[in-house]
């Protein structure tokens, strides 16, 4: 549903003791998705990955059913836009920030057609 948080990501500095703690705090485990990512298999739908010098926050994406239209209208509301990325087999998504800096996510998941 547009507008629902359907997507976040935990960036840690060691993976696999936030793994650890997470599981610890709340039972969660994760399947490894990728080079160091890991999906979370009975939490929130989203993932432990790696922190970066600009990737140091939990990042929450948004679902949209048009990314195209959701990140035009970003950017028409005075909010910021990366470049649309497509993930094959999952979907697309931007980083994008609101008119007073709050950083978030746009995500369209791959249609089933």
């Amino acid at each position: 549903m547009p507008g629902h948080v359907n997507w976040i990501e935990l960036p840690a500095k060691d993976t696999a003791a936030a793994r650890i703690f997470y599981t610890g705090l709340f039972g969660w485990s994760t399947t490894e998705f990728g080079e160091d990512y890991h999906v979370i298999d009975n939490g929130p739908a989203g993932a432990i990955t790696p922190r970066t010098d600009t990737f140091d926050h939990p990042r929450v994406y948004f679902a949209t059913d048009d990314i195209d239209t959701s990140t035009t209208s970003v950017r028409d509301l005075g909010g910021t836009t990366g470049d649309i990325q497509t993930v094959p087999g999952v979907g697309r998504l931007a980083h994008c920030a609101d008119d007073q800096g709050c950083p978030f996510s746009l995500y369209q998941p791959e249609s089933e057609a």
